[in-house]
């Protein structure tokens, strides 16, 4: 079982950037696949980005390639997601989750381990 923390939430300017981590305060990271999922208002959650464990390349939503970077440094213990060119519409509520499994499933019932959510707000 894993304890999920997210962090590095909070408000951008359009063309700006975040940056998220994911934490555990029990166990670690490098054993599990993590994902970042989001979900805005009104909106069903997405995954956003993805890497297996093991894996050194992450996947990512068509809609964040190449704006969105997930990152896992095995050193500290943390999966992070650097966000660039940040949009409205990457507005949302942020979740790091793990699966109990180690790859990245397509299977939702497989994510069981979730953290509260962290804000991201993009504003002018």
């Amino acid at each position: 079982q894993v304890t999920l923390v997210e962090s590095g939430g909070g408000l951008a300017q359009p063309g700006g950037s975040l940056r998220l981590s994911c934490v555990t305060s029990k166990g670690s990271l490098n054993y599990y696949a993590i994902a970042w999922f989001r979900q805005a208002p009104g909106k069903e959650r997405e995954r956003v980005s993805c890497i297996g464990a093991g894996e050194i390349a992450a996947r990512y939503d068509y809609s964040v390639q190449g704006r969105f970077f997930l990152t896992r440094d095995k050193t500290n213990n943390t999966v992070n997601l650097q966000m660039n060119y940040l949009q409205p519409d990457d507005s949302a509520v942020y979740y790091c989750a793990a699966p109990q499994v180690s790859y990245c499933s397509p299977d939702k019932n497989h994510w069981i381990y979730w953290g509260r959510g962290t804000q991201v707000t993009v504003s002018s």
